[in-house]
C-alpha cells in the first residue's frame, strides 16, 4: 500500500456498507454519517474538481468549522485523490487569525481554498474585508460538488514520499511552520500503533479539532487504517458540556478516546453525578493523555471520580509526539499503570536527574511518557557538546524513524 489513495479505496473495496465516521450535533445526536463508499465516492468528486483548477502538487487550503467535520475529512481525501497538498486550517476569527491566515497562503503559494456551503460566503467576504491588498483566492464549497462529477476523476500516480498535508506547528516556540507530511509518514504511524495496540478493537469518539495533529491522525487516519467506526463531535460541545465526551464514549462502547491533560480536569471538575446515571466507561481501553504536560494528580482525580463508572486507572495512555514526528514519538505500555517518579526540583533546574522519595522537601512529580514507539530511535542530546548525555543528565529530544516528517516547507 503506498498511500492514503490505495488505504481508502482499498476500504471501500472491502468495506463499502461501513460507517466509518458518524458527526454529533451539539455532542449528542448523530448528524449525518459516512460510510467507506460515501467517502470514497465524495473524495472521488471533489478531486475532479480540483483537477479541472489545479495541477499536482498545488497546495490548497482547507478551511471548515467544528461542525463540518464530515465535510472536513472528504475534502481532505479529496485533495489526496488529487494528488494536491491539504494545508488544514481554522476558519480566522480576528484580524490577528486573519494575518496569519494570509501568512499561510503566501508561504504556501495557495489560489484555491476548500470550505463548506454554509461558511463560503461569509469567508469570501471577510478575506476581502480583512486582507483588501491580498492576491484573489478561488473558493470551493465541496459540500455542493455533485457525486456524479467522481466519474471524470483521473488517478493520480501517488507514491509513499508524495506530499500529503502541510501540518502547522503550534507557534509556542516560534513563528509556526508548515511540517511536511508524506502518505508514508501517515501510513507508517499508523502501523506503529497497529504494532502497539495489536488486540485492540478499534472503536473511536473524537472532539479534537482535526486541525490538530491529535485529532487528525489518532481520529480520522487511525479509523481508516483499522477499517473501524469513529464518532466526531465539536470541541465547543465538550467545554460546554464535558459530560458529553464520557456519554458517547459510554453510547457507542468507545475504546479508545483521548485528548490533553485539561480535558479531563475540566471532567473532573465540572462533570456532575446526576448527569450521568447511566455511564459506562468499562470499553475504554486507551484513555489518550498527551499534548501537554500530564499531572499525575489529575489521573488520579479522574481515576477517582470515573472508577464507579467502570473507568480504569490503567487505561490512561500518556503519550509524547509532535508535529514534526506526524503523531507518535513515544507511548508507555498498553494496560499498564504508568509510572510516576519525584526528582530532586533544584537539581532539575541544573539539569540533572536526582531521584528522590515522596514527600521529600523540593520532589516534583514527572510522569513517564514509556518508551519510543516501533521504528522510533530517541537521545536524549547535550545541546552545547550535541552528544548524549549520561543516563542523569537533560538535554535536548532526538528522534529519528520513518514516521518523522524530513522537513520544513521553504525552511530549514
Amino acid at each position: 500500500m503506498k498511500s492514503l489513495v490505495d488505504l481508502l479505496a482499498d476500504r471501500a473495496q472491502r468495506q463499502s456498507h461501513d460507517r466509518a465516521f458518524t458527526f454529533l450535533k451539539d455532542g449528542e445526536i448523530e448528524f449525518g454519517c459516512l460510510t467507506y463508499q460515501n467517502l470514497d465516492e465524495q473524495a472521488r468528486a471533489i478531486a475532479a474538481s480540483l483537477q479541472s483548477v489545479t495541477s499536482v502538487g498545488d497546495r490548497i487550503l482547507l478551511v471548515y468549522p467544528f461542525n463540518a467535520c464530515l465535510e472536513f475529512i472528504a475534502a481532505l481525501f479529496g485533495c489526496f485523490y488529487a494528488g494536491v497538498i491539504a494545508i488544514p486550517t481554522r476558519p480566522p476569527q480576528n484580524a490577528e487569525e486573519w494575518a496569519d491566515f494570509s501568512f499561510r497562503v503566501q508561504e504556501c503559494q495557495v489560489d484555491v481554498a476548500l470550505t463548506s456551503a454554509a461558511m463560503i460566503n461569509k469567508l469570501q467576504d471577510s478575506w476581502q474585508a480583512q486582507l483588501p491588498d491580498s492576491k484573489n483566492l478561488s473558493w470551493i464549497a465541496t459540500d455542493r460538488v455533485l457525486l456524479a462529477n467522481a466519474a471524470n476523476w483521473q488517478e493520480p500516480k501517488i507514491e509513499r514520499d508524495a506530499i500529503a498535508y502541510f501540518q502547522y506547528t503550534s507557534g509556542s516556540t516560534g513563528t509556526p511552520k508548515a511540517v511536511v507530511i508524506t502518505h508514508g509518514n501517515v501510513l507508517q504511524n499508523c502501523a506503529n500503533f497497529q504494532q502497539t495496540f495489536p488486540t485492540l478493537d478499534f472503536r473511536g469518539v473524537g472532539w479534537l479539532p482535526l486541525t490538530h495533529d491529535m485529532g487528525l491522525v489518532a481520529g480520522v487516519m487511525q479509523t481508516i487504517y483499522a477499517g473501524a467506526f469513529a464518532a466526531f463531535m465539536s470541541p465547543i460541545a465538550v467545554f460546554q458540556n464535558p459530560s458529553r465526551w464520557l456519554k458517547a464514549v459510554s453510547t457507542y462502547k468507545a475504546t479508545i478516546s483521548g485528548g490533553p491533560n485539561f480535558a479531563y480536569d475540566i471532567c473532573v471538575h465540572r462533570v456532575n453525578p446526576e448527569e450521568i446515571t447511566d455511564l459506562d466507561l468499562s470499553n475504554w481501553q486507551i484513555a489518550g493523555n498527551g499534548a501537554e504536560p500530564i499531572r499525575p494528580e489529575t489521573l488520579e482525580r479522574f481515576t477517582e471520580k470515573f472508577a464507579p463508572y467502570g473507568f480504569r486507572r490503567e487505561a490512561f495512555y500518556l503519550s509524547y509526539g509532535m508535529a514534526e514526528a506526524t503523531l507518535v514519538i513515544s507511548g508507555g505500555v498498553v494496560n499498564k499503570t504508568s509510572t510516576v517518579q519525584f526528582v530532586d526540583e533544584q537539581a532539575l533546574q541544573q539539569n540533572r536527574v536526582v531521584m528522590v522519595a515522596k514527600g521529600q522537601a523540593g520532589a516534583r512529580a514527572v510522569v513517564s511518557c514509556g518508551c519510543a514507539w516501533p521504528g522510533n530511535r530517541v537521545i536524549i542530546v547535550n545541546p552545547q557538546t550535541l552528544t548524549p548525555c549520561l543516563s542523569d543528565g537533560v538535554g535536548e529530544i532526538w528522534v529519528q524513524g520513518l514516521g518523522l516528517s524530513s522537513s520544513y516547507w521553504h525552511r530549514t
